[in-house]
C-alpha cells in the first residue's frame, strides 16, 4: 500500500482546538443532492433528505433513473450517474475510502490537504486522489479517468501507477489481457470524453461556485470564520467556503469571505464576469442555528432539510 500521508495527530489537534457551531454538521458521506431514483439501501430517498442522510460504513447509495451527490472530505464531492451505486467503506476524515459496485461515479476535488487518504475502489483496485482534479470511474470497464489532477494505482501491494490529468488506466486485466503492473496510463480524447455525466458535474460545479458567492460575502468581517462545508437556504444544499480564493477544476470561482475584490455585485466564475451575484442576506434557518464549525469543514446550519432545485436537470 501507499504509505498514508503523516501529521494526522496534526490534524486531529487542529480539528478539536477550533470550536463547532451548529447542531448538524456534514461529514464524510453526507448527502448533498438527490434527483430521480435514488436509493440508500432499499430506502428511497427525496429532495427532503439532504442534509439530514449520512452514509455510514457498509451502506449503499444507489441511483437507478436518477443521480446523486455527497460529501467526502471539505471540498470533495462525489457523485453517482444513472443506474449506479457506491458502497461507503470509511468514513473517516483522514482516510476516506468508498467502493464503486456498479455504474459509473464522478469526483470533484476542489480541496485537499496532505492528511486525506481519498481512495476509490473499483474492479477491486485502489486508487488514491492525490491532486485536486476531476475523476471518474467506471464499474462496467473498470477504469480511472483524470481529467485534471493525479492519481496513484495500486497495481500490485504497495507498487502503484501514478495517472497524470488527460490519461486514463485500465484498473482490471481483462480489458488489456496485460497484468496492471505491464499496463500504462492512456491519453484519451478530452472531447469524446466529455459527456453527459461530464457535463452534469460542471453543471453542479457552477452551482456550488454560485453558492459559494452567495454566502461568503455575508460572513466577511465575522470573528470566528472557519473554512467548511456552509449551508446555502437557496439551493438547499452544502457548498464550500475556504480559506484562498480557488477555481474548480471547471473553471469555476470559490471564495473566502474576505476576498473583496468580487463582492461588487458581479458574479466571478469560469474567468468571466457573469453579472450572477446577488446582494441579499440569506434567511433565517428552519431549526437550529446557521453556524460554522472547525477546519474539519464540518460547518453549516443545524437541521436543514430539503433538496436541491440545482441539479441536473439542465444540459450544456
Amino acid at each position: 500500500m501507499m504509505p498514508r500521508w503523516k501529521n494526522l495527530a496534526m490534524l486531529g489537534a487542529l480539528i478539536l482546538s477550533i470550536p463547532a457551531f451548529g447542531q448538524q454538521q456534514p461529514g464524510p458521506g453526507a448527502l448533498n443532492y438527490v434527483e430521480g431514483a435514488v436509493f440508500l439501501g432499499m430506502q428511497p430517498l427525496h429532495p427532503h433528505d439532504v442534509g439530514s442522510v449520512t452514509l455510514k460504513s457498509g451502506q449503499v447509495l444507489s441511483t437507478k433513473d436518477g443521480k446523486a451527490e455527497m460529501l467526502l472530505t471539505p471540498g470533495v464531492f462525489l457523485r453517482l450517474d444513472n443506474n449506479s451505486a457506491v458502497e461507503m467503506l470509511i468514513p473517516d476524515l483522514t482516510h476516506t475510502q468508498v467502493e464503486l459496485l456498479r455504474g459509473r461515479a464522478a469526483m470533484e476535488v476542489d480541496e485537499l490537504y496532505k492528511q486525506n487518504d481519498l481512495e476509490v475502489v473499483d474492479g477491486g483496485v485502489i486508487t488514491q486522489m492525490i491532486q485536486t482534479g476531476y475523476y471518474e470511474f467506471d464499474a462496467s470497464h473498470p477504469k480511472v479517468i483524470v481529467f485534471k489532477g493525479k492519481a496513484a494505482v495500486e497495481v500490485v501491494d504497495g507498487k502503484y501507477k501514478v495517472v497524470k490529468g488527460h490519461h486514463q488506466f485500465f484498473l482490471s486485466p481483462n480489458e488489456t489481457d496485460k497484468p496492471l503492473t505491464a499496463e500504462k496510463p492512456q491519453s484519451f480524447d478530452m472531447g469524446d470524453a466529455r459527456d453527459d455525466l461530464y457535463n452534469w458535474n460542471s453543471l453542479r460545479s457552477q452551482y456550488l461556485a454560485e453558492a459559494n458567492n452567495e454566502l461568503a460575502p455575508q460572513y466577511a468581517g465575522m470573528s470566528g470564520f472557519d473554512p467548511g462545508w456552509y449551508w446555502d437556504p437557496w439551493a438547499w444544499d452544502y457548498t464550500f467556503i475556504g480559506m484562498d480564493p480557488y477555481w474548480s477544476p471547471f473553471g469555476f470561482g470559490f471564495f473566502p469571505p474576505w476576498y473583496g475584490g468580487i463582492w461588487g455585485g458581479m458574479y466571478y466564475g469560469g474567468g468571466y464576469y457573469g453579472g450572477y451575484y446577488r446582494n441579499r442576506v440569506a434567511p433565517g434557518p428552519r431549526a437550529g442555528a446557521m453556524g460554522h464549525g472547525g477546519f474539519g469543514g464540518f460547518s453549516g446550519g443545524g437541521g436543514f432539510g430539503g433538496g436541491g432545485f440545482h441539479g441536473g436537470g439542465m444540459r450544456r
